[in-house]
């Protein structure tokens, strides 16, 4: 039956959008675990390297993200340029199989220079979404998109909702982050860093003795540590060097040594024919020398650093306090 909408009544109208609203609910609606991945620098990668390169960057995201969660229930339902959005039936699968993404990630980084890795940040959420096993769309979405922009490069975020539907074993590798505003939402998001680095085993900063600095590691695949800041058409260092004594600064190379992320930990690296020592054994430019908190390392004999754990590794697996959903 054809309706004439022209000469339906507003009561009529308004019925009719009431129906429809419950067909939809009761067809389409259905819970859902939510991802979304952002490849970081993805712009700017394209304007240094080229379409061709940026193009390459963006398929090996694809086709690495899509390999990573077919195994775990998970799809791909978009993909626009700078990353991708997915669905999971649950999110223990979710946050298993992006952080199966995460790593193998990292494992294709290891092969690649520092200027060409892939570094993502990504948010999962879980809510109500409408779908016909091919389109998702709804609230949900858009908040699960919010939340990855709010992420840390190669960081992992989980909203409250995510976290109450996670298994226990994943609750306590979750660390509360300061809330946040997003467009859309009047009230501050209460988000959480999911922890699928085991980072309570790895450095999250580095003391240079000679100034007192501190500074925070970035949680990337490969840092940097050198004198030089940065030039025009060049990279700076991730950990710039600078000493208030320029003669003792110009010990230090301008790139001299690289940081590594490998299953074990950190490793590194010199890139400097300038001396290297790490906790008392000299490191040649060909070799590399594990990093742990504690470790310290020395500089052309001149200039020390040590690296120190992140705050929260002494806490233990304190839960976050959230509860779980209920039974």
């Amino acid at each position: 039956m054809k309706l004439d909408f022209d000469a339906m009544s507003l009561t009529e109208i308004i019925r009719l959008q009431t129906q429809l609203s419950q067909v939809l609910t009761r067809r389409f609606e259905k819970p859902l675990a939510l991802g979304f991945t952002d490849i970081v620098g993805s712009t700017a990668y394209f304007a240094r390297f080229g379409d061709k390169a940026g193009r390459a960057l963006q398929q090996l995201h694809h086709d690495l993200l899509g390999e990573s969660i077919h195994g775990f229930g998970g799809r791909i339902v978009d993909v626009a340029g700078d990353g991708a959005f997915t669905c999971f039936p649950d999110v223990e699968k979710a946050v298993s199989g992006l952080v199966t993404f995460l790593e193998r990630a990292s494992q294709e980084n290891g092969t690649r220079s520092r200027d060409h890795q892939l570094v993502v940040r990504l948010g999962v959420h879980a809510g109500p979404v409408l779908t016909d096993g091919v389109i998702v769309s709804g609230d949900s979405v858009n908040l699960c998109a919010r939340i990855a922009s709010t992420a840390e490069p190669g960081e992992l975020r989980l909203s409250a909702a995510a976290l109450r539907e996670s298994p226990p074993g994943m609750r306590v590798r979750a660390w509360p982050v300061p809330p946040v505003v997003v467009r859309g939402h009047a009230e501050a998001l209460v988000l959480f860093r999911f922890d699928w680095r085991d980072e309570h085993r790895l450095p999250g900063s580095v003391v240079l003795r000679e100034t007192g600095d501190t500074f925070v590691l970035p949680r990337q695949d490969i840092i940097s540590f050198g004198r030089l800041r940065g030039e025009e058409g060049t990279r700076a260092n991730d950990v710039v060097l600078a000493l208030q004594d320029k003669q003792l600064e110009q010990l230090v190379s301008r790139f001299h040594f690289e940081l590594r992320r490998k299953p074990e930990g950190y490793v590194l690296r010199p890139v400097s024919r300038q001396p290297t020592e790490v906790d008392g054994r000299m490191v040649a430019p060909d070799q590399e020398a594990p990093i742990r908190p504690g470790s310290v390392v020395r500089l052309s004999k001149a200039v020390t650093l040590e690296f120190k754990a992140r705050p929260e590794a002494s806490l233990g697996n304190a839960s976050p306090t959230i509860e779980p959903k209920s039974s």
